[in-house]
């Protein structure tokens, strides 16, 4: 369960990052991977365990961010055809 935080705002942020400028994609990727990564550690209440959970919710907002990202160019390009 507390992993959906770092998931929801992975497949937010990819939408969001599909409607972006190119050029402003990857810097507002990057941040906003960190914040909602750190965010996600801080709202489950993992840090009082170990602030190593950020090495495992950063790449779970990242990688769940590229997935839809990628999905939804998917969709946009099939659209086009």
């Amino acid at each position: 369960m507390n992993e959906l935080v770092p998931i929801v705002s992975g497949l937010v942020l990819g939408s969001v990052l599909s409607l972006c400028r190119p050029s402003l994609r990857l810097p507002i990727g990057a941040v906003l991977v960190f914040a909602l990564g750190a965010y996600a550690t801080l709202a489950s209440g993992e840090y009082h365990i170990s602030w190593a959970f950020l090495l495992i919710d950063i790449p779970l907002v990242a990688a769940s961010a590229a997935i839809t990202y990628f999905g939804m160019r998917c969709l946009q390009t099939e659209k086009k055809s």
